[in-house]
């Protein structure tokens, strides 16, 4: 169990720094360090619905990711315990 959570941290840094690098990450960056506008309550309730959606589906892809790779790990071990003696042919 702490080896998946290994793996998975390990493969998060790199994608977070390339997502915080690249263009989209930039922009969003500058939104947010500029803030709402006073006065434009519309504006405030759409950024927290967009930043609620977010959330959302990063929680989502995290738990599609871990169950593929439990899915994963369920063939690889089926994939070598359940082939016969003589190979797959049976012969």
């Amino acid at each position: 169990m702490v080896w998946a959570f290994v793996i998975v941290l390990v493969l998060l840094i790199p994608i977070l720094a390339i997502v915080l690098d690249s263009q989209v990450g930039q922009a969003l960056a500058n939104r947010i360090s500029r803030g709402v506008p006073a006065g434009n309550v519309d504006l405030a309730g759409r950024i927290e619905t967009l930043e609620a959606d977010v959330r959302y589906l990063t929680e989502s892809m995290e738990s599609l990711r871990e169950e593929t790779d439990f899915v994963r790990s369920l063939m690889e071990g089926l994939g070598t315990d359940r082939l016969p003696p003589g190979g797959a042919g049976g012969s």
